[in-house]
């Protein structure tokens, strides 16, 4: 429980810094209350959650000024956001640090399609092709041995490295193997 809601402080926390501005300049300011006073609400709600005291990371405008520096608050969010990574999602991407999680997640799961895609029509092949060829034949002996094989190949480089290894020792060559492959 206490995990959930750290990690909801904590994306409430990202939340917060993918709406700032980047600065333009040193010298850009935020004029608007309420946005930090949100921020240091919620950094206030921490204690409570991890017991643990989050105040540096607060944010006050100096004396005598109703507005701070852009830089100042980019700043104490992002070191805050860093922080609770370190201390609670180790495991989760570093923030900051360039990596597209999300883009790496959706091209693996792209690439597994077109691998599980490519199974299907080598097994789908397999099943075609055996029918048609003689019983002792080697071509009809390497691909009961590649169709028993299949499910052992955990990506498409593997799956090829092994269809190429088996045909070697069957003696099927390149033209034959793609003479048995030709769609």
């Amino acid at each position: 429980m206490k995990n959930d809601e750290v990690k909801c402080l904590y994306a409430e926390f990202v939340g917060y810094l993918s709406q700032l501005p980047s600065p333009s300049t040193t010298n850009d300011i935020v004029t608007d209350e309420a946005s930090w006073a949100q921020y240091n609400d919620a950094v206030a709600r921490l204690p409570q959650v991890t017991g643990k005291d989050y105040k540096t990371f607060s944010i006050t405008p100096g004396r005598g000024r109703d507005w701070v520096e852009l830089v100042t608050y980019r700043q104490k969010l992002g070191g805050l956001i860093s922080r609770l990574h370190a201390e609670y999602f180790p495991e989760l991407p570093e923030p900051f640090s360039g990596q597209p999680s999300v883009v790496i997640t959706q091209s693996q799961q792209q690439s597994q399609s077109v691998f599980i895609q490519m199974l299907l029509d080598v097994q789908s092949k397999i099943d075609e092709k055996l029918p048609t060829l003689k019983e002792e034949s080697k071509e009809k002996g390497f691909l009961q041995k590649l169709k028993g094989t299949l499910s052992s190949a955990p990506n498409i480089i593997s799956l090829i490295v092994q269809i190429l290894t088996l045909a070697k020792e069957c003696g099927i060559s390149i033209d034959k193997l793609s003479e048995l492959f030709k769609l």
